[in-house]
């Protein structure tokens, strides 16, 4: 059985769908035999479901942004699946309603507490592929729960597991792990191995990578991650993240929120309460208040803060370069995109000296 999960970088537009489509009708034809497929929203969807459902009301419960962001990789399986079909393949598509995933009601990060691999298991006795929704499976009292932003890799692992099997290809822009994020920096170097825990650091410290959520669960599980991207040309294999495998990093997180407080006794509960949850946020001065930057699951986290009753003085947002190695990790707060890209440029030239100059062949 083959497990396979493709990002919303996979689905800028309807092409998408029908390429993916040929890429499984391809491993079909090779003799694999039976597919599951776990799919992201097409790219941008997410950000708009979410607009759409506060436009209309600003206070909607979280239980009904949950089941409202999940329709977003509903509609992706079910085109992939209507591209599938126009091939010949035998297919149908499952969403978090019949995935055999359970959580809790922590609604917008809700943590796996049961799998049953019985649904997916009967699926596949009837067709040759299974395409699941990602990022959502339902509590204990059957309300549709949602795994967390860009979680969709977190299902795929998780199906991988419940399914015994030890390998989880995920697919997305870029073949694999970089040294810093390669669409901001040319001289990024691609990382051929790493280790879960080296990779879920970068995750919580801002590098689009991989989930840190589906990284921790595939160490807990045993499942290995093979990082790919579908090009024109075919498949190019970049990462392996297996139990080994250290590497130095210069992330990028363009998107932190940074939250200020009216004390900074107000700020230790903050952090307390975010740390409980597993969130990365520093400690920072914004406008003489005290503040916290907030790194990973930022919508959970202005959630869980605002679930307090006294919300922040005020709420902005920031780019952050972190130096991630065997020391404690170096972060720095920058808020123009230029200055930003420039700083990690140099700090991962620093790093990783001659990079330059091999990637523009001098040296």
């Amino acid at each position: 059985m083959t497990i396979l999960k493709f990002g919303g970088s996979n689905f800028l537009g309807l092409e998408g769908y029908d390429r993916v489509a040929r890429h499984i009708a391809q491993r079909l034809a090779a003799g694999e035999n039976k597919i599951v497929v776990v799919v992201s929203a097409m790219k941008g969807e997410t950000d708009s479901l979410k607009a759409q459902m506060l436009e209309v009301n600003k206070e909607a419960s979280p239980s009904n942004l949950d089941a409202a962001l999940a329709t977003g990789e509903m509609l992706s399986a079910c085109r992939l699946e209507a591209a599938a079909s126009r091939l010949g393949i035998s297919v149908t598509s499952l969403n978090g309603y019949g995935l055999g995933i359970r959580t809790n009601s922590e609604f917008g990060r809700a943590k796996v507490e049961s799998v049953d691999p019985g649904p997916i298991r009967s699926a596949l006795q009837e067709h040759d592929v299974v395409i699941a929704a990602g990022a959502q499976a339902i509590d204990q009292s059957g309300r549709l729960t949602f795994l967390g932003r860009n979680s969709s890799d977190l299902t795929a692992i998780i199906t991988a597991s419940m399914l015994e099997e030890h390998a989880c290809e995920i697919y997305s822009d870029v073949p694999g792990v970089y040294t810093t994020d390669p669409n901001l920096i040319p001289e990024a170097q691609l990382i051929p191995e790493i280790g879960y825990r080296t990779i879920a650091e970068m995750s919580r410290y801002g590098a689009k990578v991989l989930h840190h959520g589906a990284v921790e669960y595939a160490e807990r599980h045993g499942v290995t991650i093979i990082c790919k991207s579908l090009t024109s040309d075919g498949v190019v294999t970049g990462t392996t993240v297996t139990g080994h495998g250290n590497a130095r990093s210069v992330t990028v997180a363009r998107e932190a929120v940074v939250m200020s407080f009216a004390s900074v006794a107000d700020r230790a509960n903050r952090r307390a309460l975010l740390d409980q949850n597993g969130i990365t946020t520093i400690d920072v001065e914004q406008n003489d208040r005290p503040g916290l930057c907030v790194m990973s699951d930022t919508d959970f986290a202005m959630r869980l803060v605002e679930g307090t009753g006294i919300p922040p003085v005020s709420i902005g947002s920031t780019m952050v370069v972190t130096v991630l190695d065997a020391s404690v990790p170096r972060v720095h707060l920058i808020g123009d995109y230029e200055r930003t890209v420039s700083l990690a440029r140099q700090l991962h030239e620093q790093m990783y000296p001659g990079a330059v100059a091999e990637r523009f062949g001098r040296g």
